[in-house]
């Protein structure tokens, strides 16, 4: 693959992003050279604020695709494997791995990478991630699906940090791709009552698809609607899904109950309530989640060969890379477009 050149989705700004040609990686020892076939595009990915002093780069992080080239010392892959990647992972010997906060590690969020992003015709998958961050795609499950296991991924790893147990209600507030993922999972791992709430019609009816029990307008009237619907309580597990939404997830969560913040806050939000407000007499557990770990990768792969989350209902967009750009657009102005989930396919849609 050397000396040859492909195309990529070089981002520059929300409503800036261009299919450029650049050079195909060159792999070293332990490295793979990965044909991307499928990736998604993440709500991450058009945080402007966080990109803002990075660009121009390629972006793209749920991918999955076909080996073509293995480096010196691999032994675990060959070419033409069909493989999902994570673009980062732990160093597993820090402090925070040993006790099982793998996704705070330094070397996950700091160390690990593709080159050069997702959006790109090919990606050189560094050493490290071959090793703990590469995985085999079972048959049966397609390239697309296979590219939701990094978000379902970090879903799994949220409800575990939250301590979802079965027969629990559970609120997603925020019915984009990460919500319809939540309530998705929060019906497999036997919540007894899921509730999605969202402003934006055709997302709660997408929410329903995905196995909400209700799907409500994330306004006051929430609120009485919960209680009516849960033997008069609120619920045990809040899941923010929307920053936008934090001030009703802190009225809706139920003494004893938790508040799980999934979705990144805009830049310099602070949390709207008093100390004595929120927790006194009251029990309530804030928690948050950041990414996923390998083995909480592994488990999404094995819910997707299962359809246990149906990943496949919330795509609206497949696009190839002359079309890319416009999947960005379509993310950012979701109500316009009816976006929910854009995959981009750098080789050609093939259905």
């Amino acid at each position: 693959m050397t000396d040859k050149t492909m195309k990529v989705l070089m981002y520059y700004s929300n409503a800036d992003v261009r299919v450029e040609e650049m050079p195909v990686p060159e792999i070293g020892p332990g490295e793979l050279l990965m044909k991307v076939v499928a990736s998604g595009i993440c709500g991450s990915d058009v945080m402007e604020w966080y990109r803002r002093d990075k660009v121009p780069l390629v972006l793209g992080h749920e991918v999955a695709g076909e080996v073509v080239e293995v480096g010196e010392g691999v032994e675990k892959f060959s070419p033409g494997d069909r493989v999902a990647a994570t673009h980062h992972v732990p160093c597993n010997t820090c402090h925070y791995c040993l006790n099982g906060h793998h996704t705070v590690c330094d070397t996950l969020l700091k160390g690990t990478h593709f080159y050069p992003g997702g959006f790109a015709e090919y990606v050189r998958v560094p050493a490290i991630n071959v090793d703990r961050g590469v995985f085999l795609i079972p048959d049966g499950v397609s390239y697309p699906e296979a590219s939701f296991m990094e978000p379902l991924a970090c879903v799994l790893r949220g409800q575990k940090n939250a301590t979802l147990k079965p027969g629990q209600s559970v609120l997603v507030l925020g019915s984009g791709i990460s919500g319809l993922l939540h309530v998705g999972l929060a019906r497999a791992l036997g919540a007894g009552l899921v509730v999605a709430a969202d402003t934006i019609p055709f997302r709660l009816k997408k929410a329903k698809e995905m196995g909400a029990h209700l799907a409500l307008k994330a306004d006051e009237s929430l609120l009485s609607a919960i209680r009516e619907a849960n033997e008069g309580r609120l619920m045990d597990l809040v899941i923010i899904c929307f920053d936008g939404f934090i001030p009703l997830a802190l009225k809706a969560v139920e003494k004893g109950g938790t508040v799980l913040f999934f979705a990144g806050a805009a830049e310099g939000a602070m949390l709207p309530s008093e100390i004595n407000d929120l927790f006194w007499r009251t029990e309530i557990t804030l928690t948050s989640t950041y990414a996923g770990a390998p083995y909480d990768c592994d488990t999404a792969l094995k819910l997707i060969r299962a359809g246990t989350v149906p990943v496949e209902k919330t795509v609206t967009h497949r696009l190839t890379m002359k079309d890319g750009p416009k999947g960005f657009e379509a993310v950012c102005s979701p109500v316009e477009h009816e976006c929910v989930k854009v995959i981009v396919e750098p080789h050609g849609i093939d259905d």
